[in-house]
């Protein structure tokens, strides 16, 4: 029987206040769904809203693509499955072996103060699933608790560095800061030099650096179900 996997997409398409759109980076969808796919995971897509979730259009320049990203561009099934991601609140912890978050800047704004986000993570992890996230994705991590403790407290991650914002020139637009709120909330936090990959594996929570980590995250994850 094949394993299952959710993979759960940010909504937001605002870059704050800049008048720019932002949603999931599509390398971080693209690199972990084949990595895992290929290997006969099968993967089901959700998100706040649910449909179509917003792609960063930085995310498509070609200075931005993968092999991954140029096999998900001529991918009719999954553009498809793009097309109409479940809801997020209409799906259960149960019914898969872990759960996935690809980044990009849209999760730190509807993700990370998702309620129904922040029970589901949660769900997998007090169940002893692995739960995954990728750059700008362990942002969601932000109010996690479990039995009144963050989730990352004195566990050891990683995500988009604060350098890796200040290239992008978005330190000041976003909400927070993924490498300062993973320090503040207690995780025992780590990276490598900018733009290389790098992730950590704490137990059942695997955290990578940035876009360049997202199949190693996958790999990772692999590994635990």
């Amino acid at each position: 029987m094949s394993k299952k996997v959710l993979f759960v997409l940010t909504s937001h398409d605002e870059l704050g206040n800049t008048g720019q759109k932002t949603g999931f980076w599509t390398e971080e969808l693209a690199a972990p769904y084949y990595a895992l796919s290929d290997k006969g995971v099968e993967i089901t897509l959700a998100s706040p809203k649910g449909g179509q979730p917003p792609i960063d259009p930085k995310s498509e320049d070609p200075s931005s693509q993968t092999d991954a990203t140029l096999r998900m561009d001529k991918d009719e099934f999954l553009k498809d499955k793009l097309k109409n991601t479940h809801k997020l609140s209409e799906v259960k912890s149960e019914d898969f072996e872990a759960v996935f978050y690809p980044g990009g800047h849209g999760p730190l704004w509807d993700l990370a103060e998702d309620k129904v986000s922040q029970d589901l993570i949660v769900d997998f992890y007090s169940n002893d699933k692995p739960v995954a996230f990728v750059c700008h994705a362990p942002g969601v991590l932000k109010d996690v608790k479990i039995d009144g403790e963050y989730l990352v407290k004195g566990k050891n991650v990683t995500g988009f560095t604060n350098t890796e914002e200040e290239a992008v020139q978005l330190t000041d637009v976003v909400p927070f800061l993924v490498e300062d709120m993973l320090k503040k909330n207690g995780g025992s936090y780590s990276k490598v030099e900018d733009w290389a990959p790098y992730a950590v594996v704490d137990g059942r929570l695997i955290t990578g650096q940035n876009p360049a980590s997202s199949e190693k995250v996958a790999e990772e994850l692999l590994k635990l179900i």
